[in-house]
């Protein structure tokens, strides 16, 4: 199963969203050196400070128990995600 996660393109946010029976609530913020993602999983910090990367993984260990993954998804190219080109070029992906 595969879920696109709309996010806006601002410098900075966070969210709630339900991925699966998981509550989380996600962090991106744009720094100088790219763009940062944070995760709580049912109201534990599991990812602090993880840079987003094309096709890269965001939750990558699995004892953290996060069922999935989420990555980004360049739809026009290869690059890595910045702010301004979320939820256009960049999408943020969960799959199960």
């Amino acid at each position: 199963m595969i879920q696109i996660i709309p996010v806006n393109s601002i410098a900075s946010q966070s969210f709630n969203v339900q991925l699966g029976t998981q509550n989380c609530v996600i962090n991106l913020y744009q720094k100088n050196t790219g763009l940062f993602f944070d995760l709580n999983l049912n109201g534990t910090q599991i990812v602090n400070s993880m840079i987003c990367l094309n096709l890269v993984g965001l939750v990558r260990e699995s004892y953290l128990g996060f069922t999935g993954q989420l990555f980004f998804f360049d739809t026009s190219g290869q690059t890595d995600p910045v702010y301004t080109g979320l939820n256009s070029k960049y999408l943020l992906v969960y799959e199960v």
